[in-house]
This record gives structure tokens, sequence and C-alpha cells, in this order.
């Protein structure tokens, strides 16, 4: 397998316009440098030489993998995690960087998809296999992996019709690349057979279910949410989360939420937004609505008078959910929208609301759906109307919650068949 000569000279002239949008999500210049060190090279040191290599995008791909990782790290294996997002790396490194997996673990951005880079990355790491996390597909990546002998897996693999079109539209990069994969292991029949439309191999290929089932709330963040409720007296206050948002369904939400935050002052509605460049945009929406609005980041309490909660944090999301008796997960209001994970709040046993734009995460969606395990609504209005009812309604909370916990049971133990496979690799 060889990519073709356009995808190379395509890459080639869009290279200063890569590095230049590297310039503009930078902090500082010295995080500029850093950046443009890792994905050019001449690369990081190296930690550790025949790692486990993980590639993930961002947020939610670490998320996925997480289990993952920490099973091969548990066991003694060193890992390296690559991510294309500065919002995934942080994520990698505030789960993995930090005893007792420090030496074990390090996190650098994915070189530019250009042959030399890539295999210039492989030769000098020398990783002893690729897992490339759900639709992380890279052609010379794939290609140099191949020809320096690192087996390459695509793992917890899920593929959309409409990302399917788009792979269908340039076969001559699509199928030598789906076939330079020695194994696939796709969340769902839908998925696989999407995927062996374009010409991933159908010996090497398997429905194992997705890994994001075998989630579970870290210990320390139901324990902070406990402490929290004590310390700031929630124990009567009605709890709603709007999770994961994205422009505009901060606005709209808490527009619609308004006239109930008004009418109960037990009520209150903690917001998470998806990104932390949204948080001071999220904040002046609040403001704006005039409701009394404390900040996580200037270290603010929730008040006895509070109505909104803007948690502008990162990595904290479980404790807002373990404090909810509903959740709303955005990113599925906005257009195109698409969604994110409604597992983390369900795993929490929190009733979950969720807009109609949910094709990221499609067949999770519908499977809890069909046995109402979720709530998924058209509007901003019917979102709010939803968390309402379900924080003041114990017997609708409880009856989505336990057809939601029917559905996570049925779905668990994809992680021991992603570690069966693996394992054969190492």
């Amino acid at each position: 397998m060889t990519t073709p000569f356009w995808y190379n000279a395509a890459l080639s002239i869009i290279k200063p316009l890569y590095r230049s949008r590297i310039k503009k999500r930078a902090d500082n210049d010295a995080q500029y440098q850093q950046e443009c060190l890792e994905r050019f090279g001449p690369f990081q040191p190296v930690k550790n030489l025949h790692a486990i290599w993980f590639h993930v995008v961002s947020v939610g791909e670490t998320n996925a993998a997480q289990p993952l990782i920490e099973h091969y790290l548990k066991k003694g294996h060193p890992v390296l995690v690559t991510n294309t997002t500065k919002t995934g790396q942080a994520r990698a490194k505030s789960l993995f960087l930090k005893a007792p997996y420090e030496a074990l673990f390090q996190a650098v951005y994915l070189p530019a998809d250009q042959k030399h880079l890539v295999r210039h990355f492989i030769e000098k790491y020398q990783p002893k296999l690729l897992a490339l996390v759900e639709t992380e597909l890279w052609p010379n990546l794939i290609d140099q992996a191949k020809q320096l002998q690192v087996p390459c897996l695509l793992i917890n693999a899920r593929l959309s019709e409409k990302s399917a079109k788009g792979y269908g539209k340039v076969p001559s990069l699509s199928r030598p690349m789906l076939q330079g994969l020695n194994q696939l292991l796709a969340q769902d029949q839908a998925t696989l057979d999407r995927f062996i439309a374009l010409g991933a191999q159908p010996q090497a290929s398997q429905v194992v279910g997705s890994i994001k089932f075998d989630i579970h709330a870290p210990q320390h963040a139901v324990e902070l949410a406990a402490q929290l409720k004590i310390d700031w007296s929630l124990a009567g206050r009605k709890i709603v989360t709007i999770a994961s948002t994205h422009a505009p369904e901060e606005q709209k939400i808490l527009s619609a939420l308004k006239p109930y935050l008004q009418q109960h002052p037990e009520l209150l509605c903690i917001v998470v937004p998806r990104h932390p460049e949204r948080f001071d945009e999220v904040f002046a929406e609040a403001q704006k609505l005039a409701l009394r609005t404390q900040r996580r980041s200037l270290g603010q309490s929730i008040l006895s008078d509070t109505q909104v909660y803007l948690a502008d944090s990162m990595g904290e999301l479980w404790q807002w959910l373990a404090l909810s008796q509903a959740c709303f997960v955005g990113g599925s209001l906005n257009e195109p929208g698409g969604g994110h994970n409604i597992l983390e709040p369900i795993a929490l046993q929190v009733p979950t609301v969720l807009g109609k734009n949910y094709f990221n995460f499609q067949t999770i969606v519908d499977e809890f759906a069909a046995v109402q395990g979720v709530e998924v609504v058209e509007d901003a209005e019917q979102a709010a109307q939803a968390l309402v009812e379900l924080a003041e309604n114990p017997q609708k909370a409880q009856a989505l919650n336990a057809a939601a916990q029917q559905i996570m049971q049925k779905n668990t133990g994809s992680l021991q068949k992603h570690i069966q496979v693996i394992d054969q690799y190492l």
C-alpha cells in the first residue's frame, strides 16, 4: 500500500496553513513552539521505547480509551498517547500523568500525516503496536506502521453513514488504508458493514461492542460531590446539569429554564460548557438573563440564592453529574450537532435528556431511546421542561433510570473483548 500522490501533494500545500492554525490557538509562543516540535519534528525525547501506542483525537475518545489505557498501565506496560487536539491532550495528561503511572506514561501530539514525519516518529518511539481509537484514520500513518511492521488496530470503531459517504468518495485513499489494518473492532454491526463496504478485510473485522459501556465514575469524584453537598448545604436543592454544551445551547436552555428558576428557589442549574474558550461568553449569557450566577474558576461556592453555577473548569464533569437529579447532554440541539457521550450521567444513574441531533452516538442513543431509557427532545423549551419534571418527579426519574441501567448491564464486556485481541499482539 502506498498513499496516492495527490494526497501527499495536498498535505505539502496545506502545511503552512496548518502551522498558522496552531499559532492561532496557542496561548503563548512557548506553547506554539512546543506543538510545532511535536507535529513537525524533531519530536519530544522518548520516555519509553516499545510502548503500546493509542491514538485518540480529543476528550471523548480519550475518555472512551481510558479503561483500556488504565488496564495496560496497571499491568506495567508503558503507554504512549497521541492526540490531535489541545483539550484531548490535556485530558490524557490529567488522567495518567500522575502517580502511580507517571514513569510509564507519555502524551504528545500526533505528527502531521506526512510520510517522512510519521516514519521518523515511529522509528524514534518504536511502539509495540498502534491502536487507533474510533474513526481516527490517517493514510500515511497506517501505511508507515505497516512498512515498519508495527501492528495497527482500529479499536472501538464507529462510522456514521455521513462519514462513510465521505470516505466512499475517495476509494483510492480509503480502500488501501483500511486494508492496512491488522484488526478492526467495531462498536456495532452497522459500523462493521460500512467499513467492509469501503474495503476493510472481513476476516480481520468483528463487532465487539463499545468500551464506553464499561464506564465507572471515579470514586474521588463521587466523594467530592458528597462533600460539596454538605459544605454548600445542597441537600434541599433540586439540581439539573447541562453538560458538554455548545453555542447557542446554554443561552436557549437557560432562557427556557428562567421562569422555573424564578418560581422554584430550590432549583439550581449547573452549566458545563464543552470548550474552555467559551467560558466567559457563557457567563455573559447568564448575566444578560439576570440569573444569579457563581463561577467555579473564581473559587465561588453555590449559595442559597444561586440560580446558575458555571462549572468553568476542566476534568470535573463527573462531580457535577454526581450532584444532579437530571442532566442534559449537549452538542445535540445545535446545528449540525452530533451529540456527546450520554453514558457518563447514566453510569451515575442520573436521568438523561438530549437533543435530536445525536448522530455521533446514533447506535448507543437509539438503544436507550427504544426502551425509554433517555428522553430525546426537539428544542430548548422541551429540554428545560424535561429536566424540571425529572428533578421534581422521583417516579418518572426512577422509571427512566431503571430502563437505562438494563441497557448498561446488557452491553458491558466490550473492554474484555478488546483486551483479548490486543494481547495477541503483545
